[in-house]
């Protein structure tokens, strides 16, 4: 991966990831990142150390950023929620420079590991503060109801709470020369519509609707015609219409497989086709989405991975 001056400088600052204090912040990340993400959880026992440790503190950020909003969202005003995640965007801002002081003192423990093990991240990969920044935007717009109403506001949205994700992982997974940031997006993007598709009838209990209005009035649907399938020919050719959106953006990032550094294309493999077989599981049951959350269980989360690792292996070895 090429560097710029400043990131070198950066990258030059040795972690040790095995001191005691940072290891025991990434194990509390680790902890975060098994209980509130499974599939990710899973995809990331494939990463080798110390990238698997980076991305457990990345997680952990991510999980906090979520749960500020979620959190205050309906116990506070917007001004407030607002200045709670100015105050939370200061202190990243300060552990992105690699500066973990923010954990002195801090009378949450997981709060505190998080910057101590995202400090340690910022020390030792290339991460861009700005990415970070778009992700608590998206997370600020999310806080009230809302609903989208094109395509294009879908996209402008899942860019900055999932492209930002998959541009944070190919940064510090590292990559070869080419467009690995921009399919890095789409690939997040994809991840995303697989997600909206499958928590409609969740998404639409908290009053968010992220499914386009644009598609709904095209298909002479509502979302809350869609809930209740009571046109099943038209809601299962609309449910399938979103699911190949999804489709088509996996098959333009598949340039990006390639392109990650080969020690960590195991991951990128496996979280892929969880979500794929995710949305193609939609596919097959496209009502299933208003009867019951869509998963792939656990073994086959593992049955995934095992595969990805094996193919990672031939394709190394040619």
């Amino acid at each position: 991966m090429d560097l710029n001056p400043v990131e070198q400088g950066r990258m030059s600052a040795a972690v040790a990831w095995d001191d005691p204090r940072v290891a025991r912040a990434v194990d509390a990340c680790r902890r975060i990142t098994r209980q509130r993400a499974a599939n990710f959880y899973w995809g990331l026992r494939l990463t080798p150390e110390p990238k698997r440790s980076a991305m457990y503190a990345i997680y952990a950020w991510m999980r906090r950023a979520d749960d500020i909003v979620d959190g205050a969202a309906d116990t506070v005003s917007m001004d407030e929620l607002r200045a709670q995640v100015d105050s939370f965007r200061a202190s990243t801002r300060r552990a992105l420079a690699g500066d973990d002081g923010d954990s002195a003192g801090c009378a949450d423990a997981e709060l505190a590991a998080t910057w101590i093990a995202l400090a340690a991240t910022a020390r030792s990969y290339p991460l861009d503060a700005s990415e970070f920044e778009a992700m608590l935007d998206g997370q600020v717009e999310d806080a009230v109801p809302r609903a989208m109403r094109t395509c294009a506001e879908l996209d402008a949205w899942c860019w900055k709470v999932a492209s930002t994700v998959g541009i944070i992982c190919v940064r510090v997974w590292g990559h070869r020369p080419g467009p690995a940031i921009e399919l890095a997006a789409q690939r997040g993007i994809a991840f995303q519509l697989t997600n909206v598709i499958r928590d409609f009838t969740e998404d639409l209990a908290r009053d968010r609707v992220y499914l386009p209005r644009e598609d709904f009035d095209a298909a002479g649907l509502t979302p809350q015609s869609l809930a209740s399938w009571s046109d099943p020919v038209r809601c299962r050719s609309f449910v399938l219409a979103q699911c190949e959106r999804a489709r088509a953006l996996y098959r333009r990032s598949e340039p990006l497989d390639a392109l990650v550094n080969a020690d960590c294309a195991p991951v990128l493999r496996a979280l892929t086709e969880i979500y794929r077989q995710l949305l193609e599981r939609i596919a097959a049951d496209p009502a299933a989405i208003v009867r019951r959350r869509v998963s792939l269980p656990i073994w086959r989360k593992i049955a995934i991975g095992l595969s990805a690792r094996r193919a990672a292996a031939a394709w190394g070895a040619r």
